[in-house]
């Protein structure tokens, strides 16, 4: 698509971009209301690479995508990239339209010096699947998720005083004791892929 033209969003297209996340196949419709994205988006300038894009034909923004570059301290310092919440206008699907986002969400993060560029996609959507893997996407490993959900009690992983480490035991059932501490089995040592001493990726290593 010539026309085509992909850019940061701005406060202005806020209304457009809810449209587009409200669509039934996009997060089951679910959508903010627009004074909590006009906030968000003011959170999302303060990043130092994080931003809404949007792609806009003729005039009308057709498809957006969300791009972050994170920096990193391990793979020498490189940074890896994200793409978030893809959307193609209901009426436009099967145009380019998100293939081209993806190729430009590529680029920028190319530009950036990014590793790498992952994004997730649920579990059900075989057509997406098929689409990224379409554009050289890999499936490499497996996403898991965590949600907290309002008023209910902190789990061990975030309880209050628990800052980092292990989590604190559990409290022993009452009339039992509980040895102070005790031994940590060691980890097994993990086979390298194609046998000993075969050298780990230059980009991956052993524990991608």
């Amino acid at each position: 698509m010539d026309a085509l033209s992909i850019r940061k969003a701005t406060e202005a297209d806020l209304p457009d971009l809810l449209r587009l996340y409200g669509q039934p196949d996009f997060n089951n419709g679910r959508v903010t209301t627009l004074d909590a994205a006009r906030a968000t988006l003011a959170r999302m300038a303060t990043y130092p690479d994080f931003a809404a894009y949007c792609a806009e034909f003729d005039g009308a923004i057709v498809g957006s995508f969300s791009l972050m570059i994170i920096d990193n301290l391990a793979h020498w310092g490189m940074a890896s990239a994200l793409v978030e919440n893809v959307v193609v206008a209901s009426g436009h699907q099967g145009e380019g339209i998100g293939r081209a986002m993806i190729r430009a969400a590529f680029r920028l993060a190319e530009e950036k010096g990014a590793y790498k560029v992952a994004l997730s996609s649920n579990v059900r959507s075989t057509r997406a699947h098929e689409f990224y893997e379409s554009l050289g996407f890999e499936k490499y490993g497996f996403s898991f998720r965590l949600e907290p959900v309002p008023g209910r009690k902190p789990s061990p992983l975030v309880g209050e005083g628990w800052v980092g480490g292990a989590p604190p035991p559990a409290e022993a059932p009452t009339g039992t004791s509980r040895p102070a501490s005790a031994p940590v089995p060691p980890s097994p040592t993990l086979p390298h892929k194609g046998g000993e001493g075969s050298p780990e990726s230059p980009i991956d290593g052993r524990a991608s």
